[in-house]
């Protein structure tokens, strides 16, 4: 077999050209994705990419899609366009920290979260009895007087039927007795029978209402049902494929269970965590491969940027494919 001469080679690897973008007034989002497919350059290239790799996964009816997200975003607007992809039914599998559970019931029940400033003097704002996550504010007592109310209501109803539950039919029950909200996830969820898996199910609100709650009523938590379930999914699949928003425990949930099955097939990281001191939030789609947890002939791409930028972007551009 004859080795490529060297100009063969560098024809290869110049055969695509960049392009120079376009833009117009009133273009659609579609219009747009296409122009970041002709640059080339950057993180245009890697967003294009995605809503590629997105559609692809979406659009295969044999693989099981995990949606994985933190909790901090679900205090922004941006709950409601997570709730979106969730209404979608692509995404069959949600995993998510234990403040999603806190700031998706609060919201639900009317909790108000406002304009806040990075810059605040918070022990002004504690005097006042108002919480800030970044730049969001919200009233101290909508994250946790008003949210263990409804906890532990549900729980009353819970303990009536049986002792010990796992995560997630708990969460299910939750979802279920939410007053109805379009903007939900934890609802969105409920509507289209997706599971919802909150790995450190302690570490929040809910978690800490359940826990007081069993110090005056017999009812316990069962994480290794979960597992049990996780397994399930994992091994009963074809195909499986993740959007990875954030890192954390989630995404460290969502590419481990994967990792028994040979790795995901598709996978799409959007983080603004670097990768030069090795955590896990930072790790881009490649290292994965090296843990077995995502396929070497996988679809993969990471979008470096903020989820309340890139994430509207990419589901409004899913949304009009899937029309």
């Amino acid at each position: 077999m004859l080795m490529p001469t060297k100009a063969e080679l560098k024809n290869k690897v110049l055969a695509k050209k960049v392009e120079d973008a376009s833009v117009k007034a009133g273009m659609s989002v579609l219009e747009l994705f296409e122009q970041y497919s002709k640059m080339g350059g950057f993180g245009s290239r890697n967003l294009a990419e995605a809503l590629e790799i997105l559609e692809a996964m979406c659009n295969d009816k044999d693989s099981v899609n995990f949606l994985s997200f933190t909790a901090d975003l679900i205090a922004t607007g941006l709950r409601g366009v997570i709730a979106q992809l969730v209404a979608t039914g692509k995404f069959k599998v949600l995993i998510t920290t234990c403040g999603t559970l806190d700031h998706d019931i609060a919201r639900a029940l009317g909790a108000k979260y406002a304009f806040g400033s990075f810059d605040a003097d918070d022990s002004k704002l504690r005097s006042i009895g108002v919480s800030r996550l970044g730049n969001i504010f919200l009233d101290s007592q909508d994250y946790g007087v008003l949210t263990e109310k409804f906890v532990h209501s549900v729980l009353e109803e819970c303990s009536k039927i049986k002792k010990k539950w796992g995560v997630r039919e708990l969460v299910e029950k939750l979802a279920e007795k939410l007053p109805n909200d379009k903007n939900s996830v934890l609802k969105a969820a409920h509507t289209t029978r997706s599971s919802v898996y909150v790995p450190g199910f302690v570490d929040g609100a809910v978690g800490t209402h359940v826990f007081t709650y069993s110090q005056t009523h017999e009812f316990a938590i069962d994480p290794l049902k979960d597992l049990s379930e996780l397994s399930g999914v994992v091994f009963e699949a074809k195909r499986t494929g993740a959007l990875v928003i954030g890192g954390g425990i989630s995404k460290h949930h969502t590419i481990w269970w994967n990792q028994f099955k040979g790795g995901l097939d598709y996978a799409v990281y959007l983080t603004t965590a670097t990768e030069y001191d090795g955590s896990l939030s930072g790790a881009r789609t490649k290292e994965a491969i090296s843990w077995n947890k995502l396929k070497p002939k996988a679809l993969h791409t990471t979008v470096l940027g903020d989820a309340t930028i890139t994430l509207p972007l990419l589901t409004a551009a899913l949304l009009s494919k899937s029309r």
